[in-house]
């Protein structure tokens, strides 16, 4: 018995100490998400769709918080796609700019699916894309917000172009040189470490002129992530069939099958500037050196390394093929996640 007593006694010590141990365990690292404004031409690609999952899966992790989201395409639909995917998601309050001024590239194929799910989106009283990006900025702490640009230049064009306004008496310029800490952009065309064959990527070249200015006068640095980093993404087709079931219908899902459908794996063009905006030191994407991206008038992006430009604004992503496979893995996961209710806001 008394064996037993003092055997008992040791175990109770033990669990004790390693009790205490755990509790004195330090805490996990509290980062603050990044906050994003996302400026996409939702319903010329299923990839804006699948960037805004994206999004919406990174602030489930805290990792990211959603401002604003701000359109470059004029189609009506647009803007209440974005709104049932934020409600579906568990966000609807979001707000979301528009621009009716903004080019209108082509019909979608996808955005009609907006009036079977849940919204309250209606374009004729939503405010404008340029007044919605002063708002937003002026309100948020100086050089906090990451702008991620997944459609044409037109808005941030407009956005340099403003002068003060009841939000804030700065010009566009001064505004987002005081609010803005980066410039995640999908748009442009680069190659291997700027070897490149002559592309006139999509996203800029339906806007060259808003692309010239805003290559030529944004003034925090930028991040471009050309054509040909998407097109080393493509997202698994299997994983499109199989890992949206979770609910009977699903905005993602719909909008990437209309679009166009598997067996097809669409390029991840937009999703790799939300990913870079949010987790740029986990070594999902290499990057060049610094430089100067210009834009020329038929919509070709020049890199000019800073050696030559004598600028360290723009840098652009380059993926190997170890990175194209994790980063492949990663979209999967994200993008299929169903939404998290209980962390939504």
């Amino acid at each position: 018995m008394k064996k037993q007593i003092v055997s008992f006694l040791l175990l109770a010590a033990c669990a004790a100490t390693c009790v205490g141990q755990v509790t004195e365990l330090p805490q996990p690292k509290r980062v603050a998400p990044v906050k994003i404004i996302f400026d996409t031409d939702m319903g010329n690609d299923c990839d804006d769709a699948m960037a805004l999952a994206l999004v919406h899966a990174l602030q489930n992790r805290a990792a990211a918080e959603l401002l604003a989201v701000t359109l470059t395409n004029p189609d009506p639909l647009a803007g209440r796609l974005v709104d049932a995917i934020n409600t579906f998601y568990g966000r609807p309050k979001i707000p979301i700019g528009v621009n009716p001024q903004a080019p209108f590239s082509r019909e979608s194929r996808f955005l009609k699916i907006a009036a079977d799910y849940p919204h309250d989106f209606d374009p004729a009283t939503a405010p404008h894309a340029v007044k919605l990006l002063r708002q937003t900025l002026a309100k948020e702490k100086d050089g906090s917000v990451t702008l991620v640009q997944v459609g044409f230049f037109t808005n941030l064009a407009a956005l340099l172009e403003s002068t003060g306004d009841e939000f804030s008496p700065l010009s566009g310029v001064e505004l987002v040189k005081k609010k803005v800490k980066e410039l995640q952009l999908m748009a442009g065309a680069f190659g291997v470490m700027g070897n490149t064959n002559y592309t006139l990527e999509f996203n800029v070249r339906f806007d060259i002129r808003s692309a010239q200015k805003v290559a030529r006068e944004w003034p925090t640095p930028m991040i471009w992530s050309g054509g040909e980093i998407g097109e080393a993404v493509p997202f698994p087709a299997a994983v499109v069939e199989r890992d949206f079931g979770y609910v009977k219908r699903h905005p993602i899902y719909e909008s990437y099958q209309l679009f166009r459908a598997t067996p097809h794996e669409r390029p991840c063009y937009d999703l790799t500037s939300v990913l870079q905006a949010v987790w740029p030191d986990r070594g999902y994407f290499g990057m060049s050196v610094p430089g100067r991206v210009e834009v020329k008038d038929d919509g070709f992006t020049r890199f000019t390394p800073a050696r030559e430009s004598k600028s360290k604004r723009d840098r652009f992503l380059v993926v190997d093929k170890a990175q194209a496979a994790l980063v492949r893995e990663l979209f999967a996961a994200l993008v299929t996640e169903a939404p998290a209710a209980t962390v939504a806001k």
